[in-house]
């Protein structure tokens, strides 16, 4: 991992307050050097601030900023929004700030400057400035999908044969490509399937309890991949979805830490995790599901930086034309949330479970406008921020998503032969009287699908409480034949080298880094609390929406897999946590060259424990002793 530098990693804040003012630095926190935070704590103004005030006057005293007034003639800010950072908040009275005299570039850096610059922090704007910046930007993570990709399309055809769940999706899919929608196979027709022979598929409706968009894409890897006598056609989508994602992965922690190398080392974590491989090598819906969530965070993340960008200058444009900032100036359209809007219906469209999305990262991209209000020097910035950006958040992401929910069931509607589709035709005058008849037999199908899944209570050995997860405590084993487990002698020295052999697939997450996650996840809870920092409640968003609502259905069968769903967030966490151990360069160079060298053990811990776990998570031939050495717990067994 190459060393840090003030581009690479976010400041650890002092816990009694900003640190010392080194010479030459215009604020207590501005000197932090923290990546994708504000580099001032001052007002935009505060630099033509007519005095300035020593550093030991008053120290640990709220100062009330010098430059606000000058700037918007409004009183200062009364309590910071959460999920800023410490910088961005520290002009509103409640952090220790200390103003010391303007340079001269400041004196002459523009409004528009000076305001972008509070709102996206130095290294933010610094990211792209070069053409070397902006090529690595692109070739460090490209290069670790290639390796991602690699471990997830390997061998994608083994076994030839349906595992877990494929028995239900796959078989879906290709009864979609032939019929159009799910419908009823023949007992037992699995070998039937995997031999190449359709004939097992019926014209009767199947009842199915998850909606179309996950199994339309297996279809299409199917179709384009070789049909249903190729296992590989049948896993092609999830593989590509999976390789994809680590790129998305590199590229959105690149933002949110505004580094190169850290966004590198979150892809790198997502790349070699066991959940993430075995959901891209197996066709189940969790796997799109994560992607689309993925792609959601990050158009709304690409909108933070947009929006911010629209309110420096039209900001700038009222304050130098002397114009009352009121609630501040109206962003536009703003088209990356609506591609965030298409990502969660199809999300939705995928899995239910991608509803919880929607609301957790509906809240946190309002908060981000909350505090960029607050910032430019807005004084209603909380109602401005629910009114002016909140309500139309919320029509732009609920309503865009219900709308391309609603299309992901375009099949389903011209369908008649389809599951519940005639049930309004069939039972008039019950349901919903006043939706049409299309309508009322989806509302009834969809109370059908949520009766199932809040009552699934079927036991399983392999079922899982969500606390677990968090620790990959009760994995789930999709694949461990008696075929190979049941060989001896020389078969099973042919087989494994060895006189007894596995053929597991187990979907485990790298165990080094969940454990390690699961405590970077209580550091990045504090960071959030403490300091207020966007990028901790950024890194938290996606593990608050995609494991706390679990918690809800103690009673129901779920598998940890489900997990699959936040891994990318628990890369980033971990990522970020990392980041803050290293420090910034300002640090004493002989701690900080300690904590590189930690960090770069923990790294390198990681990437071997991905390598060594892999013939687990790929189906591959071992043996016996080889498999049981990698179930370090029992509760994997």
């Amino acid at each position: 991992m190459p060393p840090a530098t003030d581009d690479d990693v976010p400041a650890a804040p002092d816990a009694d307050g900003p640190p010392p003012t080194p010479a030459g630095a215009t604020s207590g926190t501005e000197s932090r050097g923290e990546v994708g935070a504000t580099p001032g704590a001052e007002s935009p103004a505060a630099a033509a601030a007519p005095s300035a005030r020593p550093a030991d006057d008053r120290a640990g005293e709220a100062v009330e900023p010098a430059g606000r007034d000058a700037l918007t003639g409004s009183a200062a800010r009364s309590w910071p929004e959460l999920g800023e950072t410490d910088a961005e908040a520290a002009d509103d009275g409640t952090d220790t700030l200390v103003a010391t005299a303007p340079h001269d570039d400041d004196r002459a850096e523009s409004t528009h400057d000076r305001l972008l610059r509070r709102l996206l922090g130095d290294a933010a704007l610094r990211l792209d400035s070069t053409r070397a910046a902006r090529i690595l930007g692109w070739a460090l993570p490209l290069a670790v999908m290639v390796l991602g990709g690699i471990m997830r399309f390997l061998h994608l055809g083994t076994p030839h044969q349906l595992v877990f769940d494929e028995t239900y999706y796959v078989k879906d899919a290709w009864s979609l490509l032939q019929n159009g929608y799910e419908a009823n196979w023949d007992d037992n027709s699995n070998p039937q399937f995997e031999a190449g022979d359709p004939s097992g598929l019926r014209t009767d409706a199947e009842y199915v309890v998850h909606p179309l968009v996950g199994k339309w894409l297996i279809a299409l890897g199917m179709h384009l991949g070789g049909g249903m006598e190729s296992s590989t056609a049948w896993r092609l989508s999830a593989a590509l979805f999976g390789t994809v994602a680590v790129l998305m992965v590199g590229r959105i922690a690149r933002r949110l830490f505004a580094s190169t190398a850290w966004g590198t080392v979150a892809a790198l974590f997502f790349a070699l995790d066991g959940q993430a491989i075995v959901m891209s090598r197996i066709s189940l819906l969790d796997g799109f599901l994560m992607f689309f969530v993925l792609a959601a965070f990050g158009a709304l993340v690409l909108d933070r930086e947009q929006a911010r960008r629209r309110l420096a200058a039209r900001t700038a444009a009222w304050i130098d034309e002397g114009r009352d900032l009121g609630w501040g100036p109206g962003l536009g359209m703003r088209w990356w949330r609506v591609v965030a809007a298409v990502m969660l219906g199809l999300a939705c469209g995928t899995k239910w479970s991608g509803i919880y999305f929607i609301a957790v990262l509906g809240l946190l991209t309002v908060a981000w406008d909350m505090a960029a209000r607050r910032i430019v020097g807005v004084d209603l910035w909380a109602v401005a921020g629910a009114v002016k950006d909140g309500i139309v958040a919320g029509v732009v992401l609920v309503g865009g998503a219900f709308a391309v929910y609603l299309a992901s069931w375009a099949t389903w509607f011209t369908h008649p032969g389809a599951w519940g589709r005639q049930w309004a035709a069939e039972n008039p005058g019950q349901g919903v009287q006043w939706l049409p008849e299309s309508l009322r037999s989806l509302w009834k199908y969809h109370r059908d699908m949520w009766d199932f899944h809040t009552g699934l209570d079927t036991p399983h050995d392999y079922a899982a409480h969500p606390l677990g997860w968090i620790v990959q405590w009760r994995p789930t084993s999709f694949y461990y034949p008696s075929s190979i487990s049941g060989l001896s002698g020389q078969e099973a020295l042919d087989a494994c080298g060895s006189t007894s052999c596995s053929q597991p697939i187990v979907a485990l997450g790298n165990p080094l880094l969940w454990w390690a996650a699961a405590a970077a996840i209580l550091v990045a809870a504090v960071w959030l609390v403490r300091y207020r920092d966007w990028r901790a409640a950024a890194v938290l968003s996606g593990i608050a929406a995609g494991w706390l609502p679990w918690f809800q259905y103690p009673h129901r069968t779920i598998f940890t897999f489900y997990s699959v769903v936040f891994v990318p967030w628990i890369a980033m966490t971990l990522a970020y946590v990392l980041s803050l151990i290293v420090g910034p360069p300002e640090l004493d160079a002989r701690g900080r060259r300690k904590a590189i060298i930690a960090v770069s053990a923990v790294v390198a811990l990681i990437v071997a424990a991905g390598f060594y776990f892999y013939p687990v998570w790929s189906g591959w031939v071992i043996s016996y002793d080889q498999w049981h050495s990698r179930m370090w717990l029992r509760s994997w067994i």
